[in-house]
């Protein structure tokens, strides 16, 4: 039996959230291309959009390495650029401070706990609708306008739901899954029901500069991509020992939050398994500094807890069948949740590999975000010792 409401039938439009009329629109602007399309399709529905580029970096390089990143000089310019053509006044706001306390910060502590945390999720949570959004409604704007690949519909009794964009490539409603239903009430998601090639060739038929630019990917504030380079910098070296599931030395790291649950790659481990077969990191433990590896069978997961609950909609939940999403671009998977005693626990309808503490867990009902939570503790399907 489960507590979810039904499919809502009635879809708001992606760019008249609120009840509908002309609002004061904040467009985030990241100075790519998804950003630029939204803000451009909240002005022609009419609104009144003010477009705001986030400087996140407190020393911004010139210009974006690759792909990588969304907080360069380059792409500040490129998002006034975009402003320009669209017609809307811009403004630069320095949020840098806060994004290294409540994300970078935030992420470091997270890896030399031994968890495996996702900063864009928090910089959904804590930056774009926590501290960008209550300085928009301080100023009088209805709704922050985004980039994001979700869309929001209207469901039974008129509340408004978070659900996944059309395009599942480019669905991004799992970092979304943190918004709480007062942030969903302010929120704009004008590409939720466009796939990402036709939003490109929209950008180019509206000339905006960006219409091919690469996208960012990967984490925003290591331009370089070394995610351990940059921990150690942090953290410094603290040499320690990789082990198999037995116990058995196999080697030395010289940093565990140098490691991810399910890494392969990268163990620097001095002879094969017995079996021949490839070892996978199984255990990342904070207190001795360890390493465990294993076999690719012992990452399977059959449940988990997940702390800090958050719920998106009205509804309250406390059990049911559901879908969970347990990475940004994991497949969906058939399970059963429950909360109890503030704390929300999954059985998986089948195993699941390489799930971290510390990575989310979004519950669906459909395509409707519910809720997520942070994943504290995994129940493993097979034994490892």
């Amino acid at each position: 039996m489960t507590d979810f409401p039904g499919a809502p039938d009635v879809s708001d439009p992606a760019t008249a959230p609120l009840g509908g009329g002309r609002l004061r629109v904040l467009a985030a602007m990241s100075g790519g291309v998804d950003s630029a399309v939204a803000a451009a399709r909240a002005a022609e529905a009419g609104h009144e959009v003010t477009g705001v580029h986030l400087a996140l970096s407190s020393n911004p390089q010139s210009f974006r390495t690759g792909a990588r990143g969304c907080c360069t000089l380059e792409d500040s310019r490129d998002a006034r650029r975009a402003a320009d053509v669209i017609g809307i006044p811009f403004y630069v706001w320095d949020l840098a401070e806060r994004f290294r306390e409540d994300v970078i910060d935030d992420f470091v502590a997270e890896y030399a706990a031994g968890r495996t945390p996702n900063p864009c999720l928090r910089c959904n949570e804590k930056i774009k609708f926590a501290a960008l959004l209550d300085k928009a409604v301080a100023l009088g704007f209805d709704a922050v306008c985004t980039g994001h690949y979700a869309r929001i519909l209207t469901g039974p009794g008129g509340v408004r739901e978070l659900h996944r964009a059309v395009d599942p490539a480019k669905d991004q409603s799992y970092v979304l899954g943190v918004l709480d239903t007062e942030q969903l009430d302010h929120a704009m998601f004008p590409l939720g029901d466009t796939p990402k090639e036709q939003v490109r060739a929209e950008a180019e038929r509206r000339g905006l500069a960006v219409a091919k630019k690469p996208d960012s990917h990967d984490i925003c504030f290591i331009a370089d991509g070394d995610t351990q380079g940059f921990l150690e910098q942090r953290l410094g070296t603290a040499p320690g020992e990789i082990v198999d599931v037995d116990g058995t030395r196999l080697g030395e790291h010289s940093g565990a939050y140098g490691f991810t649950i399910g890494q392969r790659k990268g163990l620097r481990i001095g002879h094969p398994a017995a079996d021949g077969k490839p070892r996978y990191v199984l255990d990342i433990s904070p207190v001795d500094n360890r390493v465990t590896v294993g076999p690719a069978e012992a990452l399977d997961v059959a449940g988990l807890t997940g702390i800090r609950p958050r719920w998106c909609g009205s509804t309250p939940f406390t059990a049911g069948a559901c879908t969970v999403q347990l990475r940004a671009h994991g497949e969906p998977v058939a399970a059963t949740a429950a909360l109890v005693d503030g704390e929300l626990r999954v059985e998986l309808a089948e195993p699941a590999r390489g799930i971290a503490p510390g990575q989310a867990v979004v519950l669906y009902d459909g395509t409707r975000v519910v809720g997520s939570a942070t994943i504290a503790t995994t129940e493993r399907a097979v034994l490892t010792h």
